[in-house]
């Protein structure tokens, strides 16, 4: 499992983590790894909202594969 270590945080941001941790009848270590994981699977939500409504934008028009732009580019 990999490990990362914070510094220069605020103290009063701590103080309000280890609140929070409280509230949610956990350490401060799991608080943070909640946080962190929570923080990581919002990002690839939107990620995946917004590739889908690329796909959606996208639809029914016909599309080229680029390797051969690339390749004729290429041999200039």
């Amino acid at each position: 499992m990999s490990q990362v270590l914070v510094r220069g945080l605020d103290p009063d941001v701590v103080e309000r983590l280890k609140q929070r941790a409280k509230q949610h009848g956990r350490s401060l270590q799991a608080e943070l790894k909640a946080v962190i994981e929570q923080a990581a699977r919002s990002e690839m939500r939107r990620a995946r909202t917004l590739a889908a409504q690329i796909r959606k934008r996208l639809a029914g028009r016909s599309h080229h594969d680029s390797a051969d732009l690339l390749a004729e580019d290429r041999s200039r």
